[in-house]
């Protein structure tokens, strides 16, 4: 008799994003032709850049001709491919191997299975809000015996608190953790750990024969050069991060589906030996997956050249021109206002006392903007709303208008 896994029972009621996208729908039942402006999932929406188009055209018209077909390729990657991010980290003074790359279908999916890799009794810690995947995954793995439906927390988890008073950016575990994950730019908040603070982490890490899982899925949206890009421009990452990084938010690849995951050979846990981490990850991507799609990998060597890093960051600047459109219009209207300089989120305090989710359905209901509660990111998100800066810049524009057009904030003094 074939049994279910339990642990997918445990997980909290309602996904953030289905749970949008089913207020969305019955609000246009509702109300028939109405447009919603929508500032809340973070899909990007621009063209790929020329160079990236022309990478993947030759790739496609290289699968037409018997001469030039290519099937499987290495499950690791393209070489070329790795070979490239070798000299792309080069550039933030970050020296790693070809071998030490693998390449993904995209950071979601790694964010996920690299869990795999320690036992079932690891204790985790999550940075608190934090993106749903790095929770319900180690829910998943049964890393959790239940949700506390009081407190909004996972038993046996370790919520690392992004506190408004400090930045959004947490403080080191205080207990012993086996598993840290960490977002910088961190998606929800658009806040960046600055060098001083990801090295209070490796510090930590080293200390406890911790591994820290290093999302950096939106390290090409900082623009202030005295922040790390990479959590191994700190001494010692090497020996006890694994970092995760994807093309889709920086090259436009949501719907294409590039990324790489980095395990160094020096990494090591509390009982592996050095090498042994990333013997285990190679194995598991060649019993389970057979590498990303030629196409995309051919793509992705095109946005690391001069050329496609030069039109991929021309992209990014005009996502981060339409953050600085939203940020001003919120300002604008006395919301207090975090993020949106160095991360394509907006991390904006709900006004009057209201709840994430109240004041979701009141910019849906007044303006007919949706934007993504903050409560769906964890506890610590409850009286917060993220924006997102991925849309056609009109309408962007369009948005905010009808924000300061509609949305009632007559209770000034509770703001």
């Amino acid at each position: 008799m074939a049994q279910i896994n339990q642990n997918y029972r445990k997980l909290a009621a309602g996904y953030l994003f289905p749970e949008i996208a089913r207020r969305s729908k019955s609000y246009l039942e509702a109300h028939p032709g109405t447009h919603l402006h929508r500032l809340g999932i973070g899909n990007t929406t621009e063209a790929l850049p020329p160079a990236i188009i022309e990478g993947l055209r030759e790739q496609v018209e290289r699968l037409a001709s018997n001469a030039t077909y290519s099937g499987y390729g290495d499950e690791q990657g393209s070489l070329p491919l790795r070979e490239a991010l070798v000299s792309y980290y080069k550039a933030w003074g970050v020296n790693l191997q070809a071998d030490e790359f693998f390449i993904s279908d995209g950071a979601k999916a790694d964010a996920a299975n690299i869990q795999s890799l320690f036992v079932e009794d690891s204790i985790v810690a999550i940075q608190d809000p934090a993106y749903p995947v790095y929770v319900d995954s180690n829910v998943i793995a049964g890393r959790s015996p239940s949700f506390d439906h009081s407190r909004g927390y996972y038993d046996k988890f370790v919520y690392l608190q992004g506190l408004e008073e400090e930045g959004f950016v947490p403080s080191v575990p205080t207990e012993k953790v086996d598993l840290i994950y960490l977002c910088n730019p961190n998606n929800p908040t658009g806040a960046v750990a600055n060098h001083e603070q990801l090295k209070g982490f490796v510090t930590y890490a080293l200390k406890h024969k911790a591994v820290i899982i290093y999302d950096a899925a939106y390290s090409e949206y900082i623009s202030d050069a005295t922040l790390p890009k990479s959590i191994y421009e700190i001494e010692g990452a090497q020996q006890c991060a694994i970092e995760i990084n994807s093309f889709s938010k920086f090259a436009g690849f949501t719907g294409v589906r590039l990324g790489w995951t980095i395990v160094p050979h020096a990494l090591v846990s509390e009982e592996s030996e050095v090498g042994e981490l990333h013997k285990m990850w190679y194995r598991r991507q060649c019993t389970f997956f057979n590498g990303a799609s030629n196409i995309a990998q051919a793509g992705g060597l095109a946005a690391l050249t001069p050329e496609g890093l030069v039109q991929s960051r021309a992209t990014v600047a005009y996502y981060m021109e339409n953050a600085r459109i939203i940020r001003e219009g919120l300002l604008g209207l006395n919301l207090k206002v975090y993020g949106g300089d160095n991360a394509p989120y907006l991390w904006v305090k709900t006004p009057l006392g209201l709840s994430s989710w109240q004041f979701f359905d009141k910019l849906l209901n007044e303006c007919q903007v949706i934007a993504t509660p903050g409560s769906g990111f964890g506890p610590a998100g409850e009286s917060f709303i993220r924006f997102s800066a991925f849309g056609h810049r009109e309408n962007i524009v369009a948005a905010m208008q009808s924000i300061k057009d509609n949305l009632r904030l007559e209770n000034q003094n509770e703001r």
